[in-house]
């Protein structure tokens, strides 16, 4: 019995990226392309009568923006995997879209090898960078000077959070109380200065800590 390829759809208001990236995409084979769109509310309507895996969306689009798309995409379906897929540079906007619920963000300038890494990534319940993206970010980091001290044991829990461990199995694998595993989680977030675990998963790769 074949498995069925993951479904994917296109947000971009430039008919010729969504053309170029369609072409590319559909040679690899590895996806089932339903949808492409110009706009968010096409996409909204479309959504809420057919599951869609993963959406590859832009960022500056007419009417609602990416960023706030994003955000109603995970709100309607959550298990649809959203990738930024943009031209946009600023810090801002890439952990904008992290906060709505993006999984990841890759410039319009990476390979398509690049692009389907970071969709496999995606995949995997990972959060995925281009490597420009990820230079970015890293070159924030740096000037922000912001470079966390952990202790062993909120190291060990950070990489289990990075793992996507719920905090009732750190408590089992580590011996701790779910109230412990979540003090941790909060000291964690706190000396990171991240807002969410997938903004604490960005800065912990960008120290080096995971």
């Amino acid at each position: 019995m074949l498995i069925p390829k993951p479904t994917l759809a296109i947000i971009d208001d430039h008919p010729i990226v969504i053309e170029g990236l369609t072409k590319l995409l559909m040679k690899k084979e590895k996806f089932n392309l339903i949808g492409s769109f110009t706009n968010g509310q096409d996409f909204i309507s479309f959504l809420k009568t057919t599951p869609i895996n993963i959406v590859l969306l832009d960022i500056v689009l007419p009417g609602i923006d990416g960023m706030d798309l994003c955000k109603e995409i995970k709100n309607i379906s959550p298990t649809t995997i959203v990738l930024a897929f943009s031209n946009h540079q600023e810090r801002s906007g890439i952990m904008k879209m992290l906060e709505n619920g993006a999984s990841g963000y890759v410039l319009k300038d990476a390979s398509i090898d690049e692009l389907m890494f970071c969709i496999d990534e995606a995949m995997n319940g990972r959060i995925t960078f281009s490597k420009a993206i990820n230079d970015i970010l890293i070159q924030a980091q740096l000037k922000e000077n912001r470079v966390a001290k952990l202790t062993q044991r909120e190291t060990e829990i950070l990489k289990l959070i990075a793992n996507g461990t719920t905090t009732p199995h750190i408590a089992e694998l580590l011996f701790l109380s779910k109230f412990t595993v979540e003090n941790h989680r909060k000291n964690i977030l706190q000396k990171l200065k991240a807002k969410n675990v997938a903004e604490l998963i960005s800065i912990a790769n960008q120290q080096g800590l995971l």
